[in-house]
Protein backbone atom coordinates (compact mmCIF):
# COMPACT_ATOMS: atom_id res chain seq x y z
CA UNK A 1 0.00 0.00 0.00
CA UNK A 2 1.31 3.30 -0.85
CA UNK A 3 -0.22 6.28 1.03
CA UNK A 4 -0.26 9.37 -1.37
CA UNK A 5 -0.57 13.36 -0.64
CA UNK A 6 -3.90 13.78 -0.14
CA UNK A 7 -3.91 10.96 2.53
CA UNK A 8 -5.98 8.60 0.10
CA UNK A 9 -4.54 4.94 -0.19
CA UNK A 10 -4.15 3.33 -3.59
CA UNK A 11 -3.99 -0.21 -3.26
CA UNK A 12 -1.38 -1.86 -4.91
CA UNK A 13 -1.49 -5.07 -3.10
CA UNK A 14 -4.96 -6.56 -2.14
CA UNK A 15 -5.90 -7.49 1.74
CA UNK A 16 -6.18 -10.92 0.58
CA UNK A 17 -3.01 -11.39 -1.10
CA UNK A 18 -1.15 -10.00 2.12
CA UNK A 19 -2.37 -9.28 5.40
CA UNK A 20 0.29 -7.28 8.07
CA UNK A 21 -1.12 -7.28 11.90
CA UNK A 22 0.50 -4.47 13.99
CA UNK A 23 -0.21 -5.16 17.81
CA UNK A 24 -0.15 -2.06 19.93
CA UNK A 25 0.18 -1.78 23.86
CA UNK A 26 1.36 0.91 25.76
CA UNK A 27 4.95 0.08 25.89
CA UNK A 28 5.87 -2.79 23.80
CA UNK A 29 6.83 -4.40 27.05
CA UNK A 30 4.49 -7.12 27.41
CA UNK A 31 0.65 -7.60 25.85
CA UNK A 32 1.84 -6.63 22.47
CA UNK A 33 4.67 -8.91 22.61
CA UNK A 34 2.87 -11.50 23.61
CA UNK A 35 0.32 -11.19 20.74
CA UNK A 36 2.76 -10.95 18.25
CA UNK A 37 4.92 -13.87 19.41
CA UNK A 38 2.01 -16.15 19.98
CA UNK A 39 0.29 -15.41 16.61
CA UNK A 40 3.89 -16.18 14.94
CA UNK A 41 3.60 -19.21 16.59
CA UNK A 42 0.63 -20.18 16.00
CA UNK A 43 0.06 -19.08 12.24
CA UNK A 44 0.02 -21.08 9.34
CA UNK A 45 -0.40 -18.36 6.44
CA UNK A 46 2.81 -17.18 4.74
CA UNK A 47 0.90 -14.20 4.05
CA UNK A 48 -0.25 -13.23 7.31
CA UNK A 49 2.44 -11.11 9.01
CA UNK A 50 2.25 -9.58 12.40
CA UNK A 51 4.98 -6.78 14.81
CA UNK A 52 4.15 -5.28 17.61
CA UNK A 53 5.18 -1.47 18.65
CA UNK A 54 4.05 0.31 21.46
CA UNK A 55 2.92 4.22 21.93
CA UNK A 56 5.98 4.59 23.96
CA UNK A 57 9.27 2.39 24.09
CA UNK A 58 9.37 0.64 27.29
CA UNK A 59 12.24 -0.87 29.39
CA UNK A 60 12.98 -4.28 29.28
CA UNK A 61 10.93 -7.23 31.20
CA UNK A 62 12.42 -8.37 34.09
CA UNK A 63 13.39 -12.07 34.22
CA UNK A 64 10.97 -13.23 36.16
CA UNK A 65 8.23 -11.94 34.50
CA UNK A 66 9.94 -13.69 31.19
CA UNK A 67 10.00 -17.18 33.00
CA UNK A 68 6.12 -16.66 33.43
CA UNK A 69 5.68 -15.87 30.06
CA UNK A 70 7.83 -18.65 28.80
CA UNK A 71 6.10 -21.48 31.34
CA UNK A 72 2.90 -20.19 29.27
CA UNK A 73 4.71 -21.56 26.00
CA UNK A 74 5.62 -18.27 24.32
CA UNK A 75 9.13 -17.03 23.83
CA UNK A 76 9.48 -13.55 23.64
CA UNK A 77 12.41 -12.45 21.55
CA UNK A 78 14.16 -8.85 21.02
CA UNK A 79 13.22 -5.69 22.52
CA UNK A 80 10.77 -2.84 22.69
CA UNK A 81 9.97 -0.81 19.77
CA UNK A 82 8.20 1.96 19.35
CA UNK A 83 5.72 2.94 16.76
CA UNK A 84 6.70 4.46 14.04
CA UNK A 85 5.83 5.84 10.26
CA UNK A 86 6.70 3.16 9.06
CA UNK A 87 4.59 0.19 10.63
CA UNK A 88 1.61 2.59 10.50
CA UNK A 89 2.35 2.67 6.41
CA UNK A 90 3.59 -0.96 6.75
CA UNK A 91 0.13 -2.82 8.26
CA UNK A 92 -3.41 -2.86 7.37
CA UNK A 93 -4.83 -4.42 10.18
CA UNK A 94 -4.02 -2.77 13.78
CA UNK A 95 -4.86 -4.83 16.99
CA UNK A 96 -4.94 -2.61 20.16
CA UNK A 97 -4.18 -4.99 22.94
CA UNK A 98 -4.52 -2.67 25.65
CA UNK A 99 -6.77 -0.83 27.95
CA UNK A 100 -4.61 2.11 28.47
CA UNK A 101 -4.56 2.90 24.27
CA UNK A 102 -7.20 4.83 23.02
CA UNK A 103 -8.62 3.73 19.94
CA UNK A 104 -9.67 7.18 18.77
CA UNK A 105 -5.51 7.70 18.04
CA UNK A 106 -5.78 4.86 14.83
CA UNK A 107 -9.57 6.40 13.84
CA UNK A 108 -7.62 7.06 10.61
CA UNK A 109 -7.08 3.50 9.97
CA UNK A 110 -10.71 2.58 9.26
CA UNK A 111 -11.11 5.78 7.64
CA UNK A 112 -8.25 4.85 4.76
CA UNK A 113 -9.76 1.05 4.42
CA UNK A 114 -8.23 -0.45 7.07
CA UNK A 115 -9.02 -2.79 10.21
CA UNK A 116 -9.02 -1.37 13.76
CA UNK A 117 -9.45 -3.81 16.04
CA UNK A 118 -9.27 -3.18 20.36
CA UNK A 119 -8.93 -5.53 22.71
CA UNK A 120 -9.08 -3.91 26.30
CA UNK A 121 -6.67 -6.27 28.13
CA UNK A 122 -5.25 -5.07 31.59
CA UNK A 123 -1.43 -4.80 32.40
CA UNK A 124 -0.09 -5.81 35.67
CA UNK A 125 1.95 -4.06 37.85
CA UNK A 126 2.50 -7.17 39.30
CA UNK A 127 6.72 -7.37 39.38
CA UNK A 128 6.38 -11.16 41.05
CA UNK A 129 4.76 -12.74 37.38
CA UNK A 130 1.52 -13.70 39.49
CA UNK A 131 -0.95 -12.15 37.07
CA UNK A 132 1.57 -12.71 34.07
CA UNK A 133 0.19 -16.02 33.46
CA UNK A 134 -3.73 -15.21 33.57
CA UNK A 135 -2.96 -11.84 31.07
CA UNK A 136 -1.17 -14.23 29.16
CA UNK A 137 -3.85 -16.44 28.74
CA UNK A 138 -6.36 -13.38 27.55
CA UNK A 139 -4.09 -12.68 25.10
CA UNK A 140 -3.57 -16.31 23.79
CA UNK A 141 -7.74 -16.78 23.68
CA UNK A 142 -7.97 -13.32 21.82
CA UNK A 143 -5.30 -14.31 19.46
CA UNK A 144 -6.62 -18.24 19.14
CA UNK A 145 -10.36 -16.62 17.92
CA UNK A 146 -8.39 -13.68 15.74
CA UNK A 147 -6.53 -16.23 13.83
CA UNK A 148 -9.50 -18.80 13.48
CA UNK A 149 -11.32 -15.93 11.93
CA UNK A 150 -8.34 -14.92 9.25
CA UNK A 151 -8.58 -18.91 8.23
CA UNK A 152 -12.15 -18.62 7.88
CA UNK A 153 -11.60 -15.41 5.40
CA UNK A 154 -12.58 -12.64 7.47
CA UNK A 155 -10.73 -9.82 6.17
CA UNK A 156 -11.00 -9.58 2.70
Amino acid sequence: MQIQQNNSINNTTKMEDKINILFICKYNVFRSRVAEAYFNKINKNPNIIAKSAGLIPGDEMNEMRMEAVKSCGIQLNGSSKGLNIDLLRWQNVIVIVANNVPPLIFKRNKECGKKLIVWRIKDTQDREGGDISKITGKIKKKVDKLNKKLERGWIK
